[in-house]
């Protein structure tokens, strides 16, 4: 059907239906007859013409041109979501792994001191200072206050708690489970570089702590998260060489495995 012939059907319904309209309210009126005027204005063939010249027109093309950009916005929009989804469900299973990473280790802490580290272990500097605390037991107290912090998901009063109590007790016998603790709450906070800090603090500051296998595992864990691909690997396969029957050394296996199959 060519276009004139679908504006003419057009007009032709559009009169029928006017007529039937009028029929309906004139019903039962006096017939009058209506003589045609010349004036009556341009005849439907000079109507359809106009008609024809506004389809063909720019009208027409700037239509189409928007439901084109429509189109794109939506594919656009498509994919948009599609990586955001895939965004959301990486953070979603990074999350669920350190839950399950901090619930492990909430069933293995231990409040007392760190137990001495096995023989082999990487040589660092000196201990620091294992002065007594004035009050151990105001010591643990305040390093119980944090920990159930971290427990309740409020980091940052969490690693401020523990700012607090190493300040309260410098050289205290729970500074290298507060610096770990720190480290953790930064992790889970998304603040790698601040864990990647206190992880290091515990390796180097405390390496007879029974934190340290632990510790260099989370420093790899940060490591990786920061896209530094090879610090990471570096601190799993120490930590693998020098713990390689702690619980640590075979989450370090799993993620070294992992690293290899992304081809990192």
């Amino acid at each position: 059907m060519t276009k004139r012939a679908a504006l003419l059907g057009l007009l032709a319904a559009a009169c029928m239906a006017a007529a039937s309209a009028a029929a309906a309210d004139l019903q039962g009126a006096p017939v009058v007859t209506i003589t045609p005027q010349s004036d009556a204005g341009p005849p439907i063939e000079a109507r359809i013409s106009k008609l024809e010249r506004m389809v063909d027109g720019q009208g027409l093309a700037d239509l189409l041109m928007r439901v084109q950009h429509l189109q794109e916005d939506v594919q656009r929009l498509r994919g948009d979501l599609e990586v955001q989804a895939n965004e959301l469900n990486g953070i979603k299973q990074r999350q669920r792994d350190l839950y399950l990473d901090i619930d492990r280790r909430l069933r293995q802490l231990e409040i007392s001191p760190g137990a001495a580290a096995p023989a082999g272990s990487v040589p660092a500097p000196a201990a620091a200072s294992a002065a007594a605390p004035t009050n151990p037991e105001q010591e643990q107290t305040a390093y119980q206050k944090a920990f159930d912090l971290i427990k309740g998901g409020r980091y940052d009063d969490a690693v401020d708690a523990f700012k607090d109590m190493l300040a309260a007790y410098p050289g205290g016998k729970l500074s290298d489970n507060a610096h770990y603790w720190m480290g953790e709450a930064h992790y889970a906070a998304l603040r790698y570089r601040d864990a990647v800090n206190e992880f290091n603090k515990v390796i180097t500051a405390y390496p007879q702590s029974s934190k340290v296998p632990d510790a260099m595992l989370k420093l790899a864990f940060s490591y990786y998260e920061l896209g530094e691909w090879a610090k990471a690997r570096a601190s799993l396969e120490q930590l693998t060489a020098h713990y390689p029957q702690s619980t640590a050394a075979q989450l370090a296996d799993k993620r070294l495995q992992k690293m290899k199959s992304e081809g990192r």
